[in-house]
């Protein structure tokens, strides 16, 4: 995954790259972050689950990817997109399988998954799933956190991508973060970006920052959890942090 953030002014960040004048949007300054592996570390995490196959094979009945299948059994589970958080009970996982690229930069550090039984059903690996989600919601949080403490504070998470299109993974993504995430109105906000490129440079808009403005929109909100919800991953926030800074302690024995 990867995070664009521009500012005004520029602002260092250690452990994020940048700033770049210019490199994004013209006249504003770009720093970038991200994750090492964030689709593929779900995946890679769902092999090590015995009921994997199982799930797979019924995923591919329907027509869907695990990951998808995996979305819908937990919110078909649950009251709300937010409180399928809580299937993830004990369960606290760092997917950082190729390191951490931000804030800590380092490509050495591995993965952490703590907290699991002898449990081998698909119930288990749907909570093993959401666990996953939370941790790559939880790496986004400290980036975000890095930012903010260096002078570059988000209010709005912007989401594309494929995983980008779950309404569960919008909205773990914000109760994670404590954050706003938007998304747009397009599925493919990449290509929209080139069109807007497109469009300004056969002249039916003056600057980019037009094009912006008229060829983008928003099509859904999602709001961060309530204050009980909240309370439960600042403690799995926590517990994140922990695990991930055994997991960076061992890497500098090795």
């Amino acid at each position: 995954s990867c995070t664009m953030t521009t500012t005004s002014q520029p602002v260092k960040v250690p452990g994020v790259w940048g700033p770049y004048y210019s490199a994004m949007v013209p006249g504003a300054w770009l720093n970038e972050g991200g994750q090492s592996a964030a689709g593929a570390a779900i995946d890679h995490l769902m092999t090590f689950h015995p009921a994997a196959a199982e799930a797979r094979g019924q995923a591919e009945a329907v027509g869907q990817t695990l990951p998808e299948w995996l979305a819908a059994q937990a919110v078909e589970t649950c009251s709300s997109p937010g409180e399928a958080a809580y299937l993830a009970g004990s369960i606290t996982v760092v997917p950082e399988f190729l390191g951490n690229r931000a804030p800590h930069a380092n490509p050495h550090t591995g993965a952490v998954i703590a907290g699991l039984d002898m449990t081998a059903d698909i119930d288990s690996l749907v909570s093993l799933y959401i666990a996953g989600i939370c941790g790559l919601g939880y790496g986004l949080r400290q980036i975000i956190e890095a930012q903010a403490n260096c002078g570059a504070p988000v209010k709005t998470i912007v989401i594309s991508g494929g995983a980008g299109r779950s309404d569960l993974i919008r909205q773990l993504l914000a109760d994670a973060t404590g954050l706003e995430v938007a998304a747009p109105e397009t599925e493919e906000p990449v290509l929209l970006g080139a069109a807007m490129l497109g469009a300004v440079a056969g002249k039916g808009f003056p600057d980019l920052a037009t094009a912006m403005g008229e060829m983008a929109s928003i099509s859904h909100r999602y709001e961060p959890c309530s204050a009980e919800l909240r309370d439960w991953h600042d403690r799995k926030y926590r517990l994140f942090g922990k695990f991930q800074a055994v997991a960076l302690e061992a890497a500098e024995q090795t």
